[in-house]
């Protein structure tokens, strides 16, 4: 019973295949598999992926309020296969909501560029896409990458285009300050500030997929310095967390041109999409923010995400 069992279950014989190894027939194969099961030497499970995913949907929904959508994946997916899975389901989650004379903010990143060439067009009138950090580096002056960014959106909803001209970093905050005077930049800020809707992801120090932030030369090396000593695990439209989700004493958020989570929260709908295992921390952090009304995530990010917080929930505290 036992040798048919293992043939049959562990090494995928087929029972004819299984009879004439032990020189029965057929039948009497199925009558052992049968005892087998009864007795308990075989126990068959049946998992299901959606109860799963149902799950850790509610946990997510009733820690922090949010309305989630957990995007399933193959279990070879790749990063990249990932990224593209969880931008699709996004980007129809964005179709549907947008209206005309709607405004919609968009921070630059990795995952938004994504985003962008999955939209399908929504002929809708009226509507305005708004750049909600800085782009500019001390390597280039960003326009080329959040302009194709910018203008896939607004292509996608037949909508006018407000870029943000500044850097994504100051290099003082006074700089910071002065400019947010001027009225070019405050009539950005302005619409910013009245948005219907924002769309952003988490950034992530390191990764297969590394986000464009700290990738693409926004940071010095004395920049990475003090986010080590900060103990910063990510960031949100560039605006860098803690793992508690507290942002507001980081000396570089004083020279960061993106809103901050508290800025965000006044926006009706925000909606934060993320895939990847090097996300998490930073995921776990931005949700802590309060920065996202919804989530668009991959299955394999949202199962990290519980654990995270399951782990860090039963830590004593200092």
């Amino acid at each position: 019973m036992l040798l048919a069992a293992s043939m049959y279950y562990s090494h995928e014989y087929t029972m004819d295949a299984v009879a004439r190894r032990l020189g029965t027939s057929r039948s009497t194969v199925s009558r052992l598999l049968k005892v087998a099961r009864a007795e308990g030497i075989v126990t068959i499970a049946i998992r299901d992926p959606q109860a799963h995913r149902l799950g850790v949907l509610g946990v997510i929904r009733d820690r922090f309020g949010i309305e989630t959508h957990i995007v399933p994946l193959p279990d070879d997916a790749s990063e990249v296969e990932r990224l593209t899975l969880v931008a699709t389901a996004a980007a129809r989650v964005l179709g549907a909501w947008m209206d005309s004379s709607m405004v919609l903010g968009v921070a630059w990143g990795t995952t938004t560029t994504a985003i962008s060439r999955e939209l399908l067009p929504k002929p809708i009138r009226g509507a305005v896409v708004v750049q909600l950090n800085g782009a500019a580096n001390t390597r280039t002056s960003g326009i080329a990458y959040a302009g194709a960014l910018m203008s896939r959106f607004a292509e996608a909803f037949n909508a006018s285009i407000l870029d943000f001209p500044v850097p994504a970093f100051f290099d003082y905050p006074q700089t910071k300050l002065a400019m947010w005077r001027e009225r070019s930049i405050s009539r950005v800020l302005n619409v910013q500030a009245h948005a219907d809707i924002a769309v952003f992801s988490v950034g992530a120090v390191a990764g297969s997929l590394p986000s464009h932030v700290y990738s693409a030369g926004y940071l010095e090396p004395a920049d990475m310095q003090i986010l080590r000593d900060e103990g910063v695990v990510g960031d949100v439209c560039t605006v860098f967390l803690r793992p508690d989700g507290s942002y507001a004493d980081i000396e570089l958020n004083k020279r960061a041109t993106g809103p901050t989570p508290r800025q965000l929260a006044e926006i009706p709908r925000r909606l934060c999409v993320v895939a990847g295992d090097a996300k998490v921390e930073g995921l776990l952090a931005a949700l802590r923010a309060g920065v996202a009304t919804d989530l668009v995530v991959d299955e394999r990010t949202a199962s990290l995400l519980v654990q995270l917080m399951h782990s860090t929930d039963a830590r004593p505290a200092d």
